[in-house]
């Protein structure tokens, strides 16, 4: 993984978590899935509060960004 994504990824991470949500990535290690290498957003119930797709992810890092920005 290019290291200025994992960067994004954690402070997106961490803004999440000053919001009570919590940023999930896809699991998905096929890269022709549906999902993979996408992201979700959750509370603290574990309830998606932010994703398309039936997967529940489908997110993409822009995306959450923006989600979390509102």
């Amino acid at each position: 993984m290019d290291q200025s994504i994992k960067v994004r990824e954690n402070r997106l991470r961490r803004a999440a978590d000053r919001q009570g949500l919590r940023l999930e990535k896809c699991g998905r290690r096929d890269p022709r899935a549906l999902g993979y290498g996408t992201y979700r957003i959750t509370d603290a119930d574990g309830v998606v509060t932010a994703s398309t797709g039936p997967s529940g992810y489908g997110l993409t890092l822009d995306q959450i960004e923006a989600e979390l920005n509102r």
